[in-house]
């Protein structure tokens, strides 16, 4: 069933149905299945179901619509994003639901369920990039040095601790690449480690030798004694044995940083934001960095360099006489 409309800037969009009721969902399981397929990350897949589940409450909210069947083109998106505006939802949100929404008709069109794609012509408002914040050196020091302390006493949860923090600021990955790490996963050897990040995308990421040396005291006196059945080949290990998850290394980081004086309570993202800031102040080039840190576009890394630039900026009006 489709219809021909016009939509806000005076041309003819082609509207496309969708059917209400179990169909919906059916269609949300394999809309979701496509995502996983084309290698998009778990949290994508499920923001994306959410945002156009929110499409269809939005266009038919008594879930009242003749046929029964719901009415999508072009006006109808832009007044669902119209509304979302209108109730001061955060630009990041709003830029993905055009996302979502994008996707959604995209797939929709090429399974046939759409008679055209009226998410191609939808535009997204630019979120405002934040700064991310970062430590200076000298930070980054005092909570590696705390780390460090912390692990003298060779308990394995503040071996692991240590290796955790160490590894996410000498290496710049993200915390679910690390939590993610297998024993194969780190060539000593070479210092080197095989990361899989997002999209499933393999790279490999150098370490130093001080990443060494809390690798080893890992593996020699913390994993050991915890490892049980369930660990498997994971690097990281929790309390019971098994692969330590994203929300206990995150726990790790702020216990670290809110031991250490002078530091603000962080997030491992934080500490990647410093190893990449720091990397570009050392003279890193950014190419290099990008694919250090599993960056898709120099863009994102690019933002990293602004940081940097802020902090020259700063070090010059403190220190130049003519500043």
């Amino acid at each position: 069933m489709h219809n021909s409309v016009g939509d806000s800037d005076g041309g003819v969009d082609t509207s496309a149905f969708v059917a209400r009721g179990p169909k919906v969902d059916d269609l949300l399981d394999e809309f979701a299945a496509d995502l996983t397929s084309r290698g998009r990350s778990e949290a994508t897949v499920r923001s994306y179901v959410s945002d156009v589940r929110h499409l269809f409450t939005y266009l038919d909210p008594d879930d009242a619509a003749p046929a029964p069947a719901v009415l999508i083109d072009l006006a109808a998106l832009r007044a669902w994003l119209g509304e979302q505006v209108a109730g001061r939802a955060a630009r990041s949100t709003i830029a993905r639901r055009v996302a979502s929404a994008r996707a959604f008709t995209a797939w929709a069109h090429r399974r046939g369920v759409l008679d055209g794609d009226p998410g191609q012509r939808l535009e997204a408002p630019r979120p405002h990039r934040r700064l991310p914040r970062v430590l200076d050196e000298a930070q980054a020091s005092e909570v590696i040095r705390s780390a460090e302390l912390g692990a003298e006493e060779s308990d394995p949860a503040a071996l692991r601790d240590q290796v955790i923090v160490e590894l996410l600021y000498s290496t710049g990955i993200r915390v679910s690449e690390l939590c993610g790490l297998d024993l194969r996963s780190i060539d000593s050897e070479r210092r080197v480690m095989r990361v899989l990040g997002k999209g499933n995308k393999e790279r490999t990421v150098p370490f130093g030798i001080p990443a060494q040396r809390a690798i080893d005291g890992w593996l020699e006196r913390g994993r050991p004694a915890l490892v049980s059945a369930s660990s498997g080949e994971a690097f990281l290990l929790g309390a019971r044995g098994g692969r330590l998850n994203v929300r206990a290394a995150r726990k790790a980081v702020n216990d670290v940083t809110s031991a250490t004086d002078g530091v603000p309570v962080l997030s491992p993202h934080a500490l990647r934001h410093s190893a990449a800031t720091h990397l570009l102040a050392g003279g890193a080039d950014l190419r290099h960095v990008q694919e250090i840190l599993g960056h898709t576009t120099p863009a994102t890394t690019q933002l990293y360099t602004h940081v940097s630039s802020e902090r020259l900026a700063a070090a010059y009006r403190i220190a130049h006489p003519r500043a």
